[in-house]
Parts: C-alpha cells; sequence; structure tokens
C-alpha cells in the first residue's frame, strides 16, 4: 500500500509556512467566551499563548494584523458588550489594528475582511484562533476560494468537546487534530508552533 499524502503533497506545492515579512495576520474570535462557560475550549491558555507570541513576532514584523470577533445577541453568546464577547486581554488589539466583527461562522461572509487584505496588496494569510474545526476552518476554506494561501497555526488554535451523535463524546484534542488534517489536504500548510513562524 502506497504511503498516504495530501492533495497539496501530491501537486508538489510548497509546504513552507508563510513569513511574517510576506504575510498578514488574522486572529479568529480570540474572545473570553472560550475561557470558561458553556463553550470553554481545551487548551485554552495554552493556545492563547501561543496566539499572543505570534501577535507579538507579528507587531515586531511590521506585518500588517487583523482581529476577527464573533458577534452574538445582547444577553447571550458573544455578547460585545458584555465581558464574556470582549477580545481576551493577552491578545487584545492596538489602536492601529482593525476589528473585524462578524456573525457567522466563516470570517468573510458578510464583512470587509476580503477588502481590508487585498488592500494590503499580501496574498498569503497566517491564522489562528478558536475554534479549530469551526470558525477557523470555515475561514480556511473560505480563504482558498478567494485566492489566498493560508498557513494555520496550530498551537494557537482550539476547540471543543462535542457530541457524536450516538451517545458519546468526541474529545476536544481529537476534533483539533481531525480538522487540521483535513484542512491540511487543500485548504492549508500547517504550521504545529507559533515558533515556527519567522
Amino acid at each position: 500500500m502506497s504511503t498516504a499524502k495530501t492533495l497539496l503533497q501530491l501537486a508538489g506545492a510548497d509546504l513552507n509556512p508563510a513569513k511574517l515579512a510576506d504575510a498578514t495576520l488574522v486572529l479568529i474570535d480570540i474572545q473570553n467566551e472560550y475561557l470558561e462557560g458553556p463553550i470553554a475550549v481545551d487548551g485554552a491558555q495554552a493556545a492563547v499563548a501561543a496566539a499572543a507570541h505570534l501577535l507579538k513576532a507579528a507587531r515586531a514584523a511590521g506585518t500588517p494584523i487583523f482581529h476577527v470577533a464573533h458577534q452574538g445577541k445582547v444577553g447571550s453568546l458573544f455578547d460585545r458588550i458584555a465581558p464574556r464577547g470582549q477580545l481576551i486581554d493577552a491578545v487584545a488589539p492596538l489602536a492601529a489594528e482593525t476589528v473585524v466583527e462578524k456573525t457567522l461562522p466563516n470570517s468573510f461572509a458578510s464583512t470587509d475582511l476580503h477588502a481590508l487584505l487585498s488592500a494590503t496588496g499580501r496574498k498569503q494569510l497566517l491564522l489562528a484562533g478558536f475554534m479549530t474545526h469551526m470558525c477557523v476552518s470555515s475561514t480556511a476554506r473560505a480563504a482558498l476560494d478567494l485566492g489566498y494561501r493560508v498557513t494555520l497555526v496550530a498551537d494557537a488554535c482550539a476547540t471543543r468537546d462535542l457530541p457524536d451523535g450516538q451517545g458519546g463524546v468526541v474529545p476536544a484534542a481529537t476534533l483539533h487534530k481531525v480538522a487540521l488534517v483535513e484542512l491540511s489536504d487543500r485548504f492549508a500548510v500547517i504550521a504545529q508552533t507559533a515558533a515556527e513562524i519567522d
């Protein structure tokens, strides 16, 4: 039996992570909602620390940076007026950094993110955030359709346990791994750690 390969490998694609000098950083939904409560993600603090490391490096390199925040209804999940909906302090935007508000998993849907990214003149994206299987995945998939080359930073992403529809639970670590593998087939280069990005 032949060795399993991704479509990107079979196509001979460049599998090196994007470099800060050539890319734009997009941090997706790194909000307090994911630290505790009904949708707290597994390994949130470690993922936030990795995202903060990536953000610091991007700022030092002069990389364009965009923060995406999910906007829910007032009094519900992702209430942007309440503390739960705020971006986590460790990755809070500077005044010069743009925050894009979204209401759907795909960060491009009904937002101006594509126009903002296009204005940078850069076609490589570095993505990180929450949740790996949901908004990060949706954004990475849509980015391919829009002509971007995506690098996903694995340790700066995380997700949560989900019911498996059969009375059991799929652990967050498994969902995270599977989401990364799915994306690596065609949609994104996977950098395992923020430390790999230079």
